[in-house]
């Protein structure tokens, strides 16, 4: 099984400086790095450190301190969402994670909405999404677009499951609009996770690894990632597999477990 390999950087290989981060990664064997926010980082630095390392960029975080669920934001959503296309133009990124709610320091969602119902918050999701995807096109870039644990990490996040995720976007109905779908994320809030790969393959546009409980490279923990990825293997899954993961000791051993599959 061979698949585009992804490193988070700001998880993995944390034991370096940032600027060293993109050579450590293409020496373990990844193809590609992804960071989460944008906005500190030094754009033209961060080209140059992927273009020296032989290294691609997967993507970052594109919606920042603005919630898809929250009709209030849809100007200032799309306005930071542009910035944030172009800064993915910008270093060679390939595209841009959006989720439902604006997250804040360690991924804390900032705002639940209780005050919104669910049908508001669904409606708000596709009408802003329908407006994004024509910047996505326009950049040649995709949305992948992120569901979240709520049991562990992100308390009071709107888009929970896989398959709301994957309706939302075949209902918008472009292929500029993927899901990114979490094994993590969705093993804590669904389970099922071949069944459900299955149920939204059309619609997989990246993957996060991380193994469950813990975050910690798979091994660690109950999934039975030598399965899972046969699955993907079997359902054609061509795109990224990033790994974004907490090493249980250090970057080193989490690698080499990574590499074992």
């Amino acid at each position: 099984m061979k698949f585009k390999k992804c490193a988070c950087i700001e998880t993995l290989f944390t034991e370096l400086p940032w600027i060293d981060r993109f050579q450590a990664a293409r020496d373990a064997g990844f193809a590609y790095v992804e960071f989460w926010s944008w906005t500190d980082k030094d754009l033209d630095q961060t080209a140059s450190l992927a273009q020296k390392a032989g290294v691609g960029i997967g993507g970052f975080n594109g919606d920042a301190h603005f919630s898809l669920v929250d009709p209030a934001h849809k100007g200032r959503y799309i306005d930071f969402l542009k910035k944030s296309l172009a800064a993915a133009k910008k270093v060679g990124a390939l595209g841009v994670t959006v989720h439902s709610n604006a997250l804040g320091d360690g991924g804390i969602v900032v705002n639940h909405y209780a005050d919104l119902s669910d049908a508001v918050k669904f409606c708000s999701m596709f009408d802003m999404l329908r407006d994004c995807v024509p910047l996505a096109d326009e950049a040649g870039l995709t949305l992948n677009l992120e569901p979240l644990n709520i049991t562990t990490d992100h308390a009071g996040n709107f888009l929970v499951h896989s398959r709301t995720a994957a309706e939302i976007c075949r209902l918008i109905g472009s292929p500029r609009l993927k899901i990114l779908f979490d094994i993590y994320h969705m093993q804590l809030n669904e389970g099922s996770l071949c069944d459900n790969l299955s149920a939204c393959a059309d619609q997989l546009g990246h993957i996060h690894v991380a193994d469950a409980p813990g975050r910690h490279e798979p091994g660690t923990g109950e999934i039975n990632y030598a399965h899972v990825f046969r699955h993907l293997e079997g359902l054609g899954y061509s795109g990224l597999v990033g790994y974004e993961l907490f090493p249980k000791q250090n970057t080193a051993e989490a690698v080499k477990a990574i590499m074992a599959y």
